[in-house]
């Protein structure tokens, strides 16, 4: 990945190239922002930059010819560690970040805007919450301990720290409040209020906007992407190219939140108990993070549900299906009973990743939604 690579964030791309060029760049950067906006990439960016050994005098990118820059094409720079969520598994013989990396630089190398439930479905864990294990610190811990590989730069990139195990980020800490010599940390966030205090007090934050409607319609475009439904996507995506991707592709987990969502709807509606009680077992049976990837995705449904009963198109953001729901569901969204709705779905989501019984949790849901429903 290059700057030039990195859809928009030109304010960033600057300020990263200046600070480093000037030699001001601090031994830990955390990069935050919302999902789709160029976390990562900017990270990886970033990092081949450092790490490049022949950059020209001027200019703000890597050469692309020098050994290190033909090693980060495949991502396997030594002297560049990954730590991310992993569910270790014995009998697969994957316990740790580096015996899930060849799994990580397929994603990686195939989507750098990729997302959390893209990566869970990459390792094929859909019933596990992944996590960073402690163990993770001690093993970066001795690999700092050698020398560079190639006598330059050392990086870590950390992603969703917020995800470390305390006993983890504890250690991880001594790192970064002594971080060995030409050694960078990027630490890349999705939800920074989730990290360790005090290691957020020992890191520069750089927050990262959304993306311009405009960047993304242009990088829809270099992709084959005509400008008219460019702008329709990225009016969907509201900011994320990793939104915009999904929405283009249509693919089988989109089309199934969708099919879910309007399965509860109408069984709530309908009050036939005994497919209600069926629905909630389907939905029991799936993974922790598909039950949180629905249940974002009924929220986000029953805002653009009530926002649709305002009749302005720009505030809409749903593709056609959705589009062709909502305009049947919205009427029974309404002021009477939508923040009451939305209150039970956000107490059912607390409710699923303290792993509360999902059968329990999905069919008291319907249950109180088939009054609402009707309270419209």
């Amino acid at each position: 990945m290059r700057f030039e690579e990195i859809i928009g964030q030109e304010e960033v791309k600057r300020i990263l190239i200046s600070e480093a060029d000037g030699g001001r760049l601090p031994h830990a950067l955390l990069l935050t922002g919302p999902e789709g906006c160029g976390k990562m990439p900017m990270a990886l960016a970033l990092a081949r930059y450092l790490c490049c050994m022949a950059k020209p005098a001027e200019g703000d990118e890597a050469c692309g010819t020098c050994i290190s820059c033909r090693q980060w094409e495949q991502l396997i720079h030594p002297d560049v560690h990954f730590l991310f969520p992993i569910v270790a598994n014995k009998a697969r013989k994957k316990e740790n970040c580096d015996d899930w990396m060849p799994t990580w630089r397929e994603l990686l190398l195939k989507n750098p805007y990729f997302t959390y439930t893209d990566w869970i479905q990459q390792m094929e864990v859909e019933n596990s919450q992944p996590v960073i294990y402690t163990r993770e610190s001690d093993i970066i811990q001795r690999k700092l301990s050698l020398k560079s590989a190639q006598g330059g730069w050392r990086i870590v990139i950390i992603w969703l720290p917020e995800k470390m195990q305390e006993a983890g980020a504890n250690k991880m800490l001594k790192l970064l409040e002594e971080p060995p010599a030409h050694t960078a940390f990027l630490l890349v966030s999705e939800e920074p209020q989730k990290i360790l205090g005090t290691i957020l007090s020992r890191v520069q934050r750089i927050s990262m906007a959304r993306l311009k409607g405009e960047d993304i319609i242009n990088a829809l475009y270099r992709m084959g992407i005509d400008k008219e439904e460019g702008k329709l996507v990225a009016h969907i995506a509201n900011g994320s190219y990793a939104k915009a991707l999904a929405t283009i592709t249509t693919g089988e987990e989109s089309s199934a939140l969708f099919q879910q969502f309007t399965s509860l709807m109408r069984l709530a509606w309908s009050r036939k108990v005994k497919e209600m009680k069926a629905w909630s077992e389907g939905m029991a049976d799936l993974g922790r993070e598909r039950q949180k990837d629905f249940l974002q995705y009924a929220q986000r449904m029953i805002r653009e549900s009530f926002t649709a009963n305002l009749h302005q198109a720009e505030l809409n953001y749903m593709n056609a299906e959705e589009q062709q729901f909502t305009s049947r569901f919205a009427p029974f969204v309404s002021e009477r009973n939508a923040l009451d709705i939305m209150n039970e779905l956000q107490e059912a989501q607390i409710h699923i990743e303290q792993n509360v019984n999902a059968k329990m949790v999905f069919f008291d849901l319907i249950l109180q939604l088939t009054v609402l429903i009707k309270n419209h």
